[in-house]
């Protein structure tokens, strides 16, 4: 055998692979893991040319993946100023202000992040934005879900939204009683009208901001993130990084399918399969069968309590069926985000009748925010995964039901919320994610969330739904072997054994053993994609 490129020592190696006990010691040659067990076992691979790292007393697991990323999309949705810490009008008022301060003529402002809940009992309309800058200034803010935005009165004109339009897939430019625009636009084709006029960012500067994320996710660990989109400039942008050098971390891209998609539209998904690049590659599809339910515009199967959410985003369901069948005949596996009880039934009885391509990745559903008992067990029934975003409830719902997303549902349903536990003891594959840029990236804090069901470093907040937390293993193996499991990597990632990738993560502290509130301030010591180094705490 071939000497090894890298050795790692560490005091423990949570390998999740059953055919090894306490190895601390992990050996690698040309990408893949060629050796498992202690000192001893490894010696006889190192030579002048190995680099031997031992991380004293971190803990080495396998290499975290993120199961839902928009890597390339969240450059555009994090262009301006972070609204998420923004908790009421005031601090937004004071936001937009700075942000004027530094404005030349004729720019924008642009925001992102704004929580609905900081409208408080208001309508969530531009009257805050007219009150602190005036009504001359173009303002476009991003709220945090991604499927809605704010624009002011000057960024409504300058795109021609003098009322309301039909489009082809639910979205809504809202309006008042006399049909006058009130500034707040419901999903991505709303939206898009106002982003159209918006000030184009150059290539280098994307491609500068994009590498910048993927270092911070290397940064925390993360060695591969599944992209749930590709933007027309994403292979662009792919090429050009590779040109300069190596990814910091894996990409996994699924591009939109949306309402309208002709079969032109759903043969040019087909062929993008074929696009790839050292460490990035196109797998897969992405759907919404609905779109949010703080924006009243989930698919439930009764009215929220404002009497929204009865629709789904693809104004007729079947064509959505249609394309995923259609689609997955063509070996292409199908990602559909569904929120809402009715859009989660209908997606999963869809892809029940989808079955993947022998030695393809599994089909999926992403978020599955509330969830009747009679479905929990369809998951692990149909094979299809659930890919879930802990802080999505632990960030932005209450124990007391009084934000925005519980008091839309109403208690019954609000207590059927983010049921993580219940789909992994039905036997479910549940693949873990942040979602970024809709909530932080940061996998020590979201494991640490999915355990204590409330935020990390806040004792004092009530758990949501306590029955719902996660063992620590359940947690690590989200990112581990589940996420393999759900990409069809198994036999290539997601455990430390050899013949596997050498992607690895090296934490601080054990991830297994350490309290979920120390484990989300652990530093990173290592992070490793193929046995190339892209994050080291020397």
């Amino acid at each position: 055998m071939s000497s090894a490129d890298l050795i790692i020592h560490a005091a423990s190696v949570h390998t999740l692979d059953d055919d090894f006990d306490g190895p601390r010691s992990v050996a690698v040659c040309d990408g893949l893991i060629v050796a498992v067990g202690d000192a001893v076992t490894v010696r006889h691979l190192r030579s002048s040319r190995t680099e031997e790292i031992d991380l004293g007393g971190g803990s080495l697991t396998p290499g975290l993946v993120d199961g839902h990323i928009h890597p390339v999309m969240g450059l555009n949705l994090t262009f301006g100023t972070d609204l998420s810490t923004v908790t009421d009008l005031d601090g937004l008022r004071d936001a937009l202000l700075r942000s004027m301060s530094h404005l030349d003529r004729g720019e924008w402002i642009r925001g992102w992040g704004l929580n609905p809940n900081v409208f408080g009992d208001r309508p969530v309309t531009h009257a805050p934005l007219v009150d602190a800058v005036g009504s001359d200034i173009p303002v476009f803010l991003e709220m945090f879900d991604a499927h809605s935005a704010l624009a002011s009165p000057a960024a409504l004109a300058l795109a021609g939204v003098d009322g309301p339009r039909t489009f082809e897939q639910r979205s809504e430019i809202v309006c008042d009683a006399d049909g006058v625009p009130t500034g707040h636009l419901l999903e991505l084709a709303a939206m898009g009208v106002v982003r159209a006029v918006l000030p184009l960012e150059s290539p280098d500067s994307r491609r500068a901001r994009l590498l910048d994320v993927l270092t911070g996710m290397a940064a925390v660990g993360i060695t591969a993130g599944n992209a749930m989109d590709f933007e027309t400039d994403s292979g662009d942008l792919m090429l050009a990084l590779e040109a300069e050098g190596e990814l910091p971390m894996r990409l996994r891209f699924a591009p939109f399918c949306l309402p309208g998609s002709d079969i032109a539209a759903l043969d040019h998904i087909t062929e993008l399969q074929r696009r790839r690049g050292r460490r990035w590659r196109v797998d897969g599809v992405k759907f919404m069968i609905d779109g949010t339910i703080d924006g009243g515009t989930a698919w439930l199967d009764e009215p929220d309590t404002h009497g929204e959410s009865t629709v789904p985003f693809w104004p007729e369901p079947d064509e959505y069926r249609r394309a995923a069948t259609y689609l997955a005949g063509h070996g292409v596996p199908l990602v559909t985000h569904a929120i809402g009880d009715a859009g989660v039934r209908y997606a999963l009885d869809t892809l029940a009748s989808c079955r993947p391509a022998a030695g393809a990745a599994h089909h999926r559903i992403e978020h599955i925010e509330t969830l009747p008992d009679d479905l929990v067990p369809m998951f692990a029934r149909h094979q299809v995964v659930a890919s879930m975003q802990p802080t999505h409830c632990t960030h932005y719902t209450r124990a007391d039901q009084t934000d925005n997303w519980s008091s839309r549902l109403g208690p019954e349903r609000a207590d059927r919320a983010f049921r993580t536990r219940d789909i992994r003891d039905a036997g479910g594959t549940l693949a873990l994610g942040s979602d970024w840029p809709v909530a932080p990236y940061d996998p020590r804090a979201i494991m640490a969330d999915a355990q204590l069901r409330r935020p990390a470093g806040r004792p004092e907040v009530e758990p949501v739904r306590p029955e719902q937390m996660l063992t620590a293993r359940m947690a690590l193996e989200g990112y581990t072997t589940h996420a393999a499991a759900a990409a069809g990597e198994s036999r290539t990632a997601g455990r430390i054994a050899v013949g596997m990738r050498a992607d690895l993560t090296a934490f601080a502290v054990d991830p297994l053993a350490a309290p979920p509130d120390e484990l989300a301030d652990a530093p990173i010591l290592l992070t490793t994609v193929g046995g190339s180094i892209s994050h080291y705490q020397r």
